[in-house]
């Protein structure tokens, strides 16, 4: 019961504090992993699961009708189920992705009746002027909305725990392998999602410089950091050059455009 509590006050806070002055990412795997772990007593296995989370679901963005799993409650599920079963974070993050799903229906669902149907009423209170009682209304209906979420959470590892760790123990250790491998490739995948949206032709003669940095000479992040800030002050240093030349070219020749004496520029240096 305890524990149980105690994951659904992580996702409280976390989940439902990520947009409640802002988008203050709260939501992250990265926080609520070693959160969850600090609540339950083994910090060292929430921040490998947050971060191993976190991986995953970097590249992961939900747009439109388009659903994915929803990162905090699949984070706070999936630390608890590892430290409760003692089975493995692989196999514990395996398992709470399913719950991750359904619960981006479920915060869909309070959205549309918790706080859509009051749409009106700011509506209402915004054209009579009535500021204190939009303020009242939306954080009432945002401790509504996400006490109900936490629930979710709260049952889920209350009644869950038991059948979780059943279903665990019934389950060939062939499988049981295959679900533990699984496990370690999610964060590749997240990580090949997000390289999807921030491929560029033009640079990605850097990925396979950091690809080799790190491969093959063996340097550890902090270098690569600092390699890559000298790589990005030295183009930002470069455009600032180029944008002086192009306005000095304007100046003297009206009849050209700095835009397109950069295009010019960029044009013969990747060619």
């Amino acid at each position: 019961m305890l524990n149980a509590f105690l994951v659904a006050l992580a996702v409280f806070i976390c989940v439902g504090g990520a947009e409640l002055v802002g988008f203050t990412m709260l939501n992250r795997p990265i926080v609520i992993g070693p959160l969850v772990g600090l609540f339950l007593g083994d910090l060292h296995t929430g921040v490998i699961i947050g971060a191993s989370l976190e991986a995953v679901f970097m590249g992961v963005v939900n747009i439109g009708g388009a659903s994915a799993a929803e990162p905090g409650i699949t984070t706070a599920v999936g630390t608890a189920f590892a430290i409760m079963l003692g089975k493995g974070s692989e196999v514990a993050l395996t398992l709470a992705l399913p719950i991750g799903i359904l619960g981006l229906q479920i915060k869909t669902v309070l959205y549309i009746f918790i706080v859509g149907m009051f749409a009106k009423t700011f509506d209402r209170l915004a054209a009579e002027g009535k500021e204190k009682q939009i303020v009242a209304l939306h954080y009432g209906l945002w401790a509504v909305n996400w006490f109900l979420y936490s629930l979710f959470a709260f049952f889920g590892i209350l009644f869950g725990s038991d059948a979780v760790s059943a279903l665990l123990d019934a389950i060939p250790d062939v499988v049981m392998n295959g679900l533990t491998v699984c496990g370690g490739l999610l964060p590749a995948v997240g990580m090949a999602m997000l390289m999807k949206m921030l491929w560029d032709n033009k640079i990605c003669m850097f990925y396979f410089l950091g690809f080799v940095l790190a491969a093959y000479l063996n340097l550890p992040l902090i270098a690569l950091a600092v390699i890559g800030v000298i790589i990005a002050i030295s183009i930002g240093m470069n455009d600032y050059k180029l944008n002086q030349l192009a306005a000095q070219r304007v100046a003297v020749s009206p009849a050209g455009s700095a835009d397109e004496y950069l295009d010019e520029e960029e044009e013969e240096f990747f060619s």
